[in-house]
């Protein structure tokens, strides 16, 4: 079921009011029963998996627990050898949740990647014989909630927090639908008293989580599927096209990406809050990044964090890089010899997150591409500040600032060739083709109008843009747009955030004769 679909319009429509009419303390069940709805329309059969996760993460949680309530019980001289005691059983269950959950994940995301490539060993030693591949479907949304689900079990491993007894609830958790999309991936503390609060009609939750929604819409329906439009045209067919139109193609597809992920988190968000509920920020205006690792932290801002805490923590901080770092350091004078345990730790938090988006070689190179630019730039930083000494630059400068976002924007930029062209060695061919066969004249002499956008599409996508990215610099230097639209008089607070974007959806988006809608980029991941 699609965000841009009547079907999941009326679905929140009907789900909106059918919560706030219940008693309070059933109101859980309706999110829960619009959740499987939706899941149910857009999944199928696949809701099993779902179930599966929900009931794997349930009772290990549950016999984590346990452990955790005889730790607390025993006296205070005790406690410490119970951990000890339970310690092997207590990693046990994590390790069972773990190996059930991305085993799983595996086998439906990465399997038949990984049969591809033993098949010519297979060949060498059973000539004829064939690697079986999957031929499950894909469930949707099945890496936002499993890194979620397994997040909660290392968080209550952790004793951080209680485990929940009711699987019910912790269904709802898992399966939340306005995150089934494209995340955010929420954390059990924070989303779980929320899903289960009890509350009444708000007109200012209705009212911003309206608004929200429309400037989502806005951004997917008006922006990146018009943007998608000669993307499709250009990318899905790169060989036909100059150098400079394929760098053209890119350019639009990361319009077309900013604006459906943004777009599809603001859709998201806006319906959460509709219940009462703030989801977690997962996008942080990108554009005005100063590095890539900047970028990173402001784009899928939740991915970054799970990395962050359940993978290059633990990596950062086990025994095996305890030791790299003694030895990096006793055989490697100076800074490097400091920084390279957590350096590698790094890169292979990078790499993960670019096999992530999926099991192709083109997102094995992206995982290269971030992993191997930050843990250089890491690595070489301290040269960069002699350089910088040397050549007298300004760290507080404005236009060093700008060169900063520049940089950042051309080197994600041509990470956007290898994550949208069909193989990766056809992305290589691209960046080849940009730089040495140009042909520049196919800028000005017609060829963008037989891509599939006419001249009136092209200015409403250019001025589109130009909208979401002055209400971001906004954001950027003044904080957030609402206060200053509360200042406002009501009317113009509802004809700026209501009937024009509906006039502006319509006109120019679902209602345009030759409107076709795009699924989400970041579904398919």
């Amino acid at each position: 079921m699609s965000f841009t679909s009547l079907p999941f319009l009326v679905l929140v429509l009907v789900s909106v009011g059918v919560y706030y009419l219940l008693p309070k303390k059933g109101q859980w069940v309706a999110l829960l029963a619009a959740s499987m709805v939706f899941y149910c329309v857009g999944g199928g059969k696949t809701v099993l998996y779902v179930f599966y996760t929900a009931a794997t993460v349930y009772v290990s949680g549950r016999l984590l627990g346990h452990f955790n309530a005889l730790r607390r019980a025993a006296p205070k001289e005790e406690r410490k050898a119970i951990t000890a005691k339970y310690k092997p059983y207590r990693r046990g269950v994590v390790l069972f949740a773990c190996l059930a959950n991305f085993v799983l994940l595996y086998i439906l995301k990465y399997w038949n990647f990984t049969a591809e490539l033993l098949q010519p060993l297979a060949d060498q030693v059973s000539p004829g014989s064939q690697i079986p591949l999957s031929e499950l479907v894909l469930p949707l949304g099945i890496s936002y909630f499993i890194f979620q689900s397994v997040g909660y079990v290392i968080d209550v491993y952790r004793d951080k927090y209680q485990p929940e007894k009711n699987f019910a609830k912790l269904l709802l958790f898992v399966s939340f639908f306005p995150q089934m999309v494209q995340g955010p991936i929420g954390r059990f503390d924070q989303l779980a008293p929320q899903l289960l609060a009890q509350r009444s009609a708000d007109y200012t939750n209705l009212k911003y989580g309206i608004q929200l929604m429309m400037w989502g819409y806005f951004k997917k329906m008006v922006i990146a599927d018009r943007a998608a439009v000669l993307v499709n045209t250009v990318l899905d067919d790169p060989w036909s096209y100059s150098g400079s139109i394929l760098a053209v193609g890119v350019l639009f597809y990361c319009i077309q990406l900013y604006g459906d992920f943004s777009g599809g988190i603001d859709i998201a968000r806006g319906v959460a809050r509709m219940f009462g509920i703030d989801l977690a920020e997962n996008f942080r205006r990108p554009i005005f990044s100063t590095s890539l690792t900047d970028f990173w932290r402001r784009w899928h801002i939740t991915l970054g964090a799970w990395m962050r805490d359940y993978l290059f923590y633990p990596l950062s901080l086990s025994k095996p890089f305890g030791r790299l770092g003694r030895f990096t350091r006793k055989h490697i004078k100076g800074k490097l010899g400091k920084i390279l345990p957590t350096s590698l730790a790094t890169f292979i938090v990078y790499f993960v997150i670019g096999i992530w988006h999926g099991a192709n070689w083109r997102y094995v190179a992206f995982g290269f591409w971030n992993g191997g630019i930050i843990t250089l730039s890491l690595l070489l930083a301290p040269q960069f500040l002699v350089w910088k000494e040397k050549l007298h630059i300004n760290d507080k400068s404005l236009g060093w600032h700008i060169f900063q976002v520049v940089r950042t924007n051309i080197l994600v930029f041509f990470g956007r060739y290898i994550t949208r062209a069909p193989r990766f060695l056809t992305a290589v061919w691209m960046v080849k083709e940009t730089f040495l066969h140009p042909n520049l004249p196919d800028l000005w002499n017609g060829t963008l109008l037989s891509l599939g956008l006419t001249g009136w599409d092209l200015a409403v996508l250019w001025i589109g843009v130009a909208i979401m990215l002055a209400a971001e610099w906004y954001q950027e230097k003044q904080g957030p747009i609402r206060p200053m639209l509360e200042t406002k008089p009501v009317w113009f607070q509802w004809f700026t955030t209501m009937v024009l974007p509906l006039a502006i959806l319509f006109c120019l988006g679902v209602l345009r004769a030759d409107y076709i809608p795009e699924g989400f980029i970041y579904q398919q991941f």
